[in-house]
């Protein structure tokens, strides 16, 4: 016989997709337990992130009164790196440099904890340090969760899913299989620690000014990833990641933390770092697979949000703000189902998905739906049109008696002979596919 519901709802995780959910909740009313496997919430979390300003607006609009922000971001750097040279280009503008500030750059262990004691104010219980083994089923649809300490079984009309990455329960429940390799990337970072003087001058900002920089090229050892620097108070946030599947076809055994120690020697980046102490270092997946590998994300009595959906999307590369999103949108499914006194069957949270179609987080996911398949396949944009692009500056700016026309001549003969006209061709039309 089923037991009674002790919670309107219950959330696993606190990351910003599950503190997103428990939050909106418990800010309607609704009776929420959330279940945090960490010591608190934040604690598995050391690496820098950018926050989108709008996503949190949704849910805390006045956010910015006191979360933990780092710096608001005025310029936006893309670099394409060889061995040893970087071409780019640099974004800038003072509209970004007034309240209110689009991005943020934060440090995710302070961020969550802040969210966490938002989610608390609300109204909402916190538990920590507790596993949930497993999802309690009635037939087909879940009634709770079974935890792994004196808590033990605990009922609730709906619960959300905002585990991580490959979310175990919903595999051991069956909801969606094992994430692929080619769908999930690994990426490690470091909090480097210096003084804030230092890093206003290396970066030309102000007090509270930031910049963030976004790097492909040859700095990923031929696999698809990219790698990435941002500045923080007193700190910068340096980090590569690369698809789970490259690592283990890579030619070179080049593990994840050596790729990240060789991006560092960069004759680009070396300078912008010198000095630094680093104090923090993690790695984490990443889903990358993009609109096709984003499993069912609803069900009986459940939802799945955040990185546990896939929902990454590969025109921000920001899964936290993403993740935030699916949280509020999950949570207000519940609310209006509450509302019209609706069971939390499959098709009233069906609502949940349709939110995400008109949202822009699976607009933006089906606008770039091919990129992630085509990137993969065609490791020459990490490693041949970078080596390209930088000998084509190079030569073009060298003075040495060459007229301008032959140095014209010799470019486009450097590109016809690596790639051939039909191959350059062909990957015009695969980016523009990617893209379009």
């Amino acid at each position: 016989m089923r037991k009674p519901s002790q919670f309107d709802a219950i959330v696993v995780g606190a990351g910003p997709s599950g503190n997103a959910a428990a939050y909106t909740m418990a800010k309607a009313g609704l009776k929420v337990l959330q279940i945090e496997r960490g010591e608190y919430p934040g604690s598995k979390n050391v690496q820098g992130a950018i926050l989108y300003s709008k996503a949190l607006e949704e849910i805390i609009p006045d956010f910015r009164e006191d979360a933990p922000l780092e710096r608001h971001i005025i310029e936006q750097r893309l670099w394409m790196l060889d061995e040893n040279s970087f071409v780019g280009t640099h974004v800038r503008s003072e509209d970004y440099n007034k309240p209110p500030y689009n991005r943020y750059t934060i440090i995710r262990a302070q961020f969550d904890k802040w969210f966490s004691s938002k989610v608390r104010e609300a109204g909402a219980l916190l538990i920590c340090e507790t596993t949930v083994n497993h999802l309690i089923m009635d037939g087909n649809q879940v009634v709770g969760v079974q935890c792994d300490r004196e808590q033990g079984d605990v009922y609730a009309d709906v619960v959300i899913l905002a585990d991580g990455v490959n979310s175990t329960l919903a595999r051991k429940a069956g909801f969606h299989g094992e994430i692929k390799s080619d769908n999930v990337a690994l990426a490690v970072k470091e909090i480097l620690f210096m003084p804030e003087e230092t890093i206003r001058q290396r970066f030309n900002i102000g007090e509270e000014e930031g910049v963030v920089i976004e790097m492909v090229g040859r700095i990923t050892d031929g696999m698809m990833g990219t790698g990435f620097l941002y500045t923080n108070k007193e700190s910068l946030t340096i980090g590569v990641g690369c698809m789970l599947g490259d690592f283990k076809k890579n030619p070179n055994r080049t593990s994840p933390y050596v790729l990240l120690e060789q991006m560092k020697r960069h004759p680009s980046i070396a300078p912008l770092i010198e000095g630094g102490e680093m104090k923090e270092y993690c790695a984490h997946l990443i889903p990358e697979g993009g609109f096709h590998a984003i499993p069912k994300v609803y069900g009986n009595g459940w939802m799945i949000v955040g990185d546990s959906g896939g929902f990454v999307n590969a025109a921000h590369r920001e899964g936290s703000n993403l993740a935030m999103t699916t949280g509020r949108l999950a949570a207000e499914t519940v609310i209006a189902a509450r509302a019209h006194g609706q069971p939390m069957s499959a098709d009233v949270l069906s609502a949940y998905k349709r939110r995400l179609d008109e949202s822009f987080v699976m607009k933006d996911l089906h606008k770039y739906r091919d990129m992630p398949a085509v990137l993969h396949r065609n490791p020459q944009f990490f490693t041949t049109y970078p080596d390209l692009v930088a000998q084509a500056a190079r030569t073009m700016i060298t003075v040495d008696g060459v007229d301008k026309k032959t140095k014209e001549r010799e470019v486009f003969a450097s590109f016809r002979k690596t790639r051939r006209l039909t191959g350059l061709v062909g990957d015009a039309f695969k980016l523009w596919r990617a893209f379009r």
